[in-house]
C-alpha cells in the first residue's frame, strides 16, 4: 500500500520505532536499485513503547535524538511505520466506480468494515484490481487501512519532539513486504506465486509479531500478534527465577532443543540441567507461538476465495534468531520456512555495511520504510 504522505523532498529516513530498539535506515537511488548510505540502532527506554504503541513520546524523542547523533544522520525527513491493534487492514469488494466516486464511497462505507469509529480514524485505501462476477457485475477489490487518530498523534508528537519532520506514515507489514519481496511501494515485484498459492511473512520483534500474506505481489492480509521475542525470554525467567536480562542471555545461548530429540551441546559456563529446563520452557512457548500463527493463516485461508495454500513462509526479525525456530515453524505449519534477507535488493559498503550486517535480521522494517520513500 502506498504510504500516507505529507510531502517530502529527498527520500526520507526509514524510522522503525520498536519496543526494545529504534532503527534508522537511509537510502538513495542507485541505478535501478538503491544504496544504503546510513544505518543505526539504539536501545529504547523500557516502557516507552508498549505492544507497538508509543506511550511516552518524550522518552522516544530522546532515543531518536541519540540515534541521529550516534549514526550521524543529518536528514530531518522520516518515514515511520505503525503496527499495533489500533491499525486495521481490510480487503473489501465494492461495485466498480471511478476514482473520484471511490473517495466518497470509502468515507461513507468504511464503518461497515472497521471496528474504529470513522470520526476517530485516519483512512487510506488502494485499488488492487477489478473483476466480473458470474452475474456480470463489475466489481473492484480495495485494500482499506484505518488507523486510530490518537495513536497516530502520539507517533507524530514523538517525531516532532525529536526535531524531525514526518514525511510518510506506512503500515509496518507493507514495509516488510517491500523490503523482502520487492521495492515497489505497493504492487511488489515478486510474482513467483502461481494461482492458488501465496507467501506468508512472519516478522518477530521483541514486543510483537507481524504476520502478512501476499498473493502475486499484493498484500492481502495482515495481523499483529502480541507474542514476540520477549515472551520467550520471560518464560525462562519465570521457571528459573532469573532476571529478564539473565533469561534473555540464556535464551540466546541455549536455543530450542533439537527436533529429533538428540542432545544439544551445553554452552560453556552453563549447567546442563539449567539448559534443559530453559529449553523446555522455550519449546512450550514456541508451540504457543506456532498455534497463534496457524490460527492467523487458517483464518486468511477460510476468507480467501481463490488462494488455497500458502506455499512458503519468510521469517525475519530479531526474534527469528532463536536457534531451531525455523525448523519448529516448518514442522508446525507444514510448509517451507526460510529466513528473509532485506539486504538482497540494496547495496551497502564500508562502515554502513558493517552496521547493518550486525542487525541483519532486525533491519527489515526500517529498510522497507526507507524504500517507500525512494520510490
Amino acid at each position: 500500500m502506498a504510504p500516507l504522505s505529507f510531502g517530502a523532498a529527498p527520500p526520507p529516513v526509514g524510522l522503525d520505532i520498536g519496543t526494545d530498539h529504534i532503527r534508522a535506515a537511509q537510502l538513495k537511488p542507485s541505478g535501478a536499485g538503491a544504496s544504503l548510505t546510513n544505518y543505526g540502532r539504539v536501545t529504547m527506554p523500557f516502557g516507552a513503547v508498549v505492544e507497538g504503541e508509543i506511550v511516552d513520546a518524550e522518552s522516544v524523542a530522546q532515543a531518536i535524538k541519540e540515534l541521529w547523533r550516534q549514526a550521524g544522520i543529518r536528514s530531518k525527513d522520516v518515514a515511520i511505520g505503525v503496527s499495533n491493534q489500533k491499525v486495521v487492514v481490510r480487503l473489501i469488494d465494492l461495485p466498480f466506480m471511478e476514482k473520484d466516486e471511490l473517495a466518497g464511497a470509502i468515507q461513507y462505507q468504511a464503518q461497515d468494515y472497521i471496528p474504529i469509529p470513522v470520526e476517530e480514524a485516519i483512512l487510506s485505501y488502494e485499488t488492487i484490481g477489478d473483476y466480473m462476477t458470474p452475474a456480470d457485475e463489475h466489481m473492484m477489490e480495495v485494500l482499506l487501512v484505518a488507523a486510530q487518530r490518537d495513536m497516530i498523534d502520539g507517533a507524530v508528537r514523538a517525531v516532532e519532539l525529536a526535531g524531525l519532520k514526518l514525511a510518510q506514515i506506512d503500515v509496518t507489514a507493507f514495509a516488510l513486504v517491500r523490503s523482502l519481496l520487492g521495492r515497489s511501494s505497493f504492487l511488489f515485484e515478486d510474482e513467483g506465486d502461481a494461482p492458488g498459492e501465496a507467501t506468508g511473512l512472519i516478522h518477530i520483534t521483541s514486543g510483537l509479531t507481524n504476520i502478512a500474506v501476499v498473493e502475486r505481489g499484493v498484500p492481502r492480509f495482515t495481523r499483529v500478534s502480541a507474542l514476540g521475542g520477549n515472551q520467550f525470554s520471560q518464560s525462562i525467567a519465570n521457571v528459573l527465577n532469573l532476571t529478564f536480562d539473565e533469561a534473555e542471555d540464556l535464551k540466546i545461548r541455549a536455543g530450542l532443543p533439537n527436533l529429533d530429540g538428540s542432545p544439544t551441546p551445553t554452552p560453556p559456563g552453563l549447567d546442563a540441567e539449567v539448559v534443559r529446563v530453559a529449553q523446555e520452557a522455550l519449546e512450550r512457548e514456541a508451540n504457543k507461538f506456532i498455534a497463534e500463527v496457524r490460527r492467523s493463516l487458517d483464518y486468511y485461508l477460510t476468507q480467501a476465495t481463490q488462494v488455497r495454500t500458502i506455499k512458503r513462509i519468510i521469517l525475519t526479525g530479531s526474534g527469528a534468531q532463536l536457534r531451531s525456530l525455523p525448523n519448529y515453524l516448518e514442522r508446525g505449519l507444514q510448509t517451507e520456512v526460510t529466513l528473509g534477507d532485506p539486504l538482497v535488493r540494496i547495496n551497502a559498503s564500508g562502515s554502513t555495511e558493517q552496521n547493518v550486517l550486525a542487525d541483519r535480521m532486525g533491519c527489515a522494517a526500517a529498510i522497507g520504510l526507507a524504500l517507500g520513500g525512494v520510490d
